[in-house]
This record gives C-alpha cells, sequence and structure tokens, in this order.
C-alpha cells in the first residue's frame, strides 16, 4: 500500500507557518497517508434534488439523508462532502468522519439552453471554520467552477479568494470544475479536461475533480486522462464517478484512471450511496482497496463481493 508521512506532504507556500501542521495533519487525514484521494461526494441533494435519492433502480435507503453517514462511517472514506448544513445536522452522530464542506452549488431546474450556470458561495469561511471550532471534523473545502460559463470571472474568483483564506487556516481544497455553458460544444473534450485541470493548478487547489474525457478514434479515455493529470501538476487529479453503473465495470474504469490516467483517487457519489447500506459499504471497500491499497481489479471485486475484508 502506498504511504506518505508528514515530511512527504508538500505543503503550498500558501498556508501560514502557524496553520502548516494542521494543513498536514488533514491532508494526511484526507487521503488516509497515501496521497490519494477517496471522496465520497454527496452534495447532490441540491445539485440534484431528490432524483439522485428516490425512484428507479435506487434503494431505498438512500432517501433517508442519514444513509450517506452511515456508509461513510461503516465503509471505507477517505472524505465525506457536503453542504455546511447537511454536515452540521449529523457529523455530530458521526465525528469519526473527516468532513469537506462544498462551498457552492445549484440546483439543475434550469438547463444550460436557458442560461449558463452559475454556481453562487452559500457562506462564509468564517462559518465553516466556527463549524470547525464546534467540533465538526472538517478539513477541507470544495468548490465547483463551470468553464466556459458567461458567470465564469465570477466563480474563478470566489474560488481564488476561498483558496487562499482555506489554505492559511490550515484547510486542503478540491475544485470541481466543468466545461459547460452554450460556449462549450463538448463538455468531455480532452483538451477541455486537461484546461480544466490547469485551471485547477493555477488557482492553487490540491486536488480537482473532473469528468473522464471521451475517448477518440486513436486513444482511450484513460490514456487521454493521462494528459489531463499531467496539466495539473502538483494537483492532483481526481474523476467523477458518474452516474451508477455494474460494481465490476466501475471498479475497471476506476484502476484503469489511476494506472493509465495518473489520476490521484476518484471522487465517487452516486455509485455508492444509490445502493443498498450493505452493498454501498462493500463498495467503498472495494474502491479504496484500488485508490489507497493498489488492488488489482480482481481483488476489489473480492472485497465488493465480501470474500475478503478491506481495512486501513
Amino acid at each position: 500500500m502506498p504511504t506518505i508521512n508528514e515530511d512527504q506532504v508538500r505543503v503550498p507556500a500558501d498556508v501560514l507557518p502557524e496553520s502548516r501542521d494542521t494543513y498536514i495533519e488533514n491532508y494526511l487525514a484526507a487521503t488516509r497517508s497515501t496521497g490519494r484521494l477517496m471522496l465520497f461526494a454527496c452534495d447532490q441533494k441540491i445539485e440534484h434534488l431528490n432524483g439522485d435519492f428516490f425512484g428507479k433502480g435506487i434503494d431505498p435507503a438512500d432517501n433517508d439523508p442519514e444513509h450517506l453517514f452511515k456508509i461513510g462511517s461503516q465503509g471505507v472514506v477517505g472524505i465525506l462532502a457536503g453542504q455546511k448544513g447537511l454536515i452540521a445536522q449529523y457529523c455530530g452522530d458521526y465525528p469519526e468522519l473527516n468532513y469537506l464542506v462544498k462551498m457552492n452549488s445549484k440546483t439543475n431546474i434550469v438547463d444550460t439552453t436557458q442560461d449558463d450556470p452559475y454556481s453562487p458561495q452559500l457562506y462564509s469561511l468564517e462559518s465553516v471554520l466556527a463549524l470547525r471550532e464546534a467540533g465538526a471534523n472538517i478539513v477541507g473545502i470544495g468548490y465547483t467552477i463551470y468553464l466556459g460559463s458567461e458567470y465564469e470571472a465570477t466563480m474563478l474568483a470566489e474560488a481564488g479568494e476561498l483558496i487562499s483564506e482555506a489554505h492559511a487556516n490550515g484547510l486542503i481544497v478540491v475544485l470541481w470544475i466543468y466545461p459547460r455553458g452554450k460556449a462549450v460544444e463538448d463538455e468531455k473534450d480532452a483538451d477541455l479536461i486537461a484546461g480544466a485541470a490547469g485551471v485547477a493548478l493555477c488557482l492553487g487547489a490540491d486536488f480537482v475533480k473532473v469528468n473522464p474525457p471521451k475517448p477518440s478514434d486513436s486513444a482511450s479515455s484513460p490514456e487521454l486522462l493521462a494528459r489531463a493529470s499531467e496539466a495539473a501538476g502538483r494537483t492532483g487529479l481526481v474523476c467523477a464517478g458518474g452516474s451508477t453503473v455494474d460494481a465490476e465495470k466501475f471498479l475497471a474504469q476506476l484502476y484503469d484512471q489511476i494506472h493509465i490516467g495518473g489520476a490521484s483517487g476518484n471522487a465517487t457519489g452516486r455509485n455508492i450511496h444509490q445502493r443498498s447500506l450493505d452493498e454501498a459499504v462493500r463498495l467503498t471497500k472495494a474502491i479504496s482497496a484500488i485508490t489507497l491499497a493498489d488492488y488489482d481489479v480482481q481483488e476489489a471485486l473480492d472485497v465488493f463481493n465480501g470474500k475478503e475484508d478491506f481495512k486501513l
């Protein structure tokens, strides 16, 4: 299993000296001392409303928001990402989890044909720090940017300021960056995905979540992802999990994203939480086995199928 110690954590220069130890502690906690990120994305209750949590093919348990926290607690994840209010309501019962507060969100009601996307900042960093001071185990913040939107400049400015403030207070930052809007012809174009990775680096993010690029006639999606991973430089790149698919297919995709595409982990939501508690817990362990411990696909499938357990 790949491991790093505190001396191997590369601390950005905008982390204040008095926050350096806190940043290192948060980075190691978020990556489970591996340098790779297993992010359990639980921000869709605003992003996709209730469509991701109730309906055909979704386990009934997913309609209860506490399902997310039960999965995180019983499974193996690096961080659970969600809006501040969601975390504030449940974190007291699940203090062992590492939390990342999603600082902006929007619903999916307004389509890009009606207006370009803009995801507004919902609360100040000071309110997040107050929640941390109250005892919530918050190790980082997240922010979504829609590159190509006519509101791009506002989101870039908000993200840049938040990253500076977060680092100054020892928090890690994950950016969600998706090319989207009327000016964007293909959201999963490989060059745009690589461009998004470079933007995250220039803003100072620790990790960036992108969609995997669509394959071309000459290269597979993981091969094209390698270009984005290189463009991200010292910002770790992770891929969005997307809609729920067969576990074996998902694990194979993840393995290739890491070992061919150079990804530094994963950011998975629906593929986990739309399942029953038992199945979702086993899938977090299988995902983490690949992400954090370099298991191959068959070994991870054995974990998912309950033939062996996985713990860190």
